[in-house]
C-alpha cells in the first residue's frame, strides 16, 4: 500500500446522514400492508405475544414514530467514519470543554446502536451542568459495532468481540487518546470484558452494567435452564 493510500484508509472522515424520504415512505407502506394472523385463543401471553400488541406497535411505527426527530438528534453530535482492519467504523466524538477530562469509549448492546447511548453525552461531557465537577467529565467515543448502524457490514466471519475489542483501542489511539476507561453494556459488555483482557497499556478500568462474570457451574445452568447448582442459596 502506497503511503497516500495507507493515508487515506486510515483518515477520520466526517459524517453526516439523511435518510431519503422515499424510504421512509416506503417502510410506512409495508407496515401497513402486513396482513395479520388470527388473534391467540387465550387473554394472556402464554402463546406468544399478542396480536393486539403487536398491531398497536405496527400502528406506532406507521404513523407516531418521527424518524426526523431522531435523525436530527443524531446529526446534532460530531459524527465520523474511519477504516479500521478492512472495515468502516462509525462513531460519535465527543469532547468535554474541561481539557482533562478522562477519555471514554462506550460500546452498545444487541439489538442497538449508539442511539442507546445520547442521553448519557451532556451529562458526562459537561458534569457542571448537572451538578457535578469539572473532575467528573469524559470525552466521549461512542462507535456502532460491526455490522450495526452506520459501521461497515464485514464479508468474512471473525468479527468478534475479541476483534472489536482491538478495533477500539486502535480507533482511541487514532484519535489521540493514550490513556482511556471503556463501558459497555449487553453486548457490548462482552467487547469490554475483552478489551481488559487483552491488557492494552493505555486502558485503565472499565465499567459494564452486564457481567459476565459468573462461576462457570452457575453460567452454564442459565444457559440451558438446567436446574441451578447445590448448595446457593435462595
Amino acid at each position: 500500500m502506497t503511503k497516500f493510500a495507507d493515508e487515506e484508509a486510515t483518515a477520520i472522515r466526517p459524517f453526516h446522514w439523511k435518510f431519503p424520504e422515499e424510504d421512509l415512505t416506503e417502510l410506512r407502506r409495508r407496515i401497513n400492508a402486513t396482513r395479520w394472523p388470527e388473534r391467540e385463543t387465550v387473554t394472556d401471553a402464554s402463546q406468544g405475544v399478542q396480536l393486539a400488541f403487536i398491531q398497536a406497535l405496527a400502528r406506532y411505527w406507521a404513523t407516531d414514530y418521527n424518524w426526523r426527530r431522531c435523525e436530527a438528534q443524531l446529526n446534532s453530535h460530531p459524527q465520523f467514519i474511519t477504516e479500521i482492519d478492512g472495515l468502516d467504523i462509525h462513531f460519535i466524538h465527543v469532547r468535554s470543554r474541561h481539557e482533562d477530562a478522562m477519555p471514554l469509549i462506550v460500546t452498545h448492546g444487541w439489538p442497538g446502536s449508539p442511539i442507546e447511548q445520547l442521553k448519557i453525552i451532556d451529562p458526562l461531557t459537561n458534569p457542571t451542568a448537572h451538578g457535578g465537577s469539572a473532575s467528573d467529565a469524559f470525552h466521549v467515543v461512542i462507535p456502532s459495532m460491526a455490522g450495526y448502524g452506520f459501521s461497515g457490514k464485514p464479508t468474512t466471519p471473525g468479527w468478534d468481540p475479541a476483534r472489536m475489542a482491538r478495533a477500539w483501542v486502535q480507533l482511541m489511539k487514532r484519535l489521540g487518546y493514550n490513556r482511556f476507561a471503556a463501558q459497555g453494556g449487553d453486548w457490548g459488555g462482552f467487547v469490554t470484558n475483552l478489551m481488559a483482557q487483552q491488557a492494552p497499556p493505555e486502558l485503565i478500568g472499565i465499567h459494564l452494567n452486564f457481567s459476565g462474570a459468573a462461576p462457570p457451574d452457575v453460567a452454564k445452568a442459565l444457559q440451558s435452564g438446567g436446574p441451578p447448582p447445590a448448595g446457593l442459596s435462595a
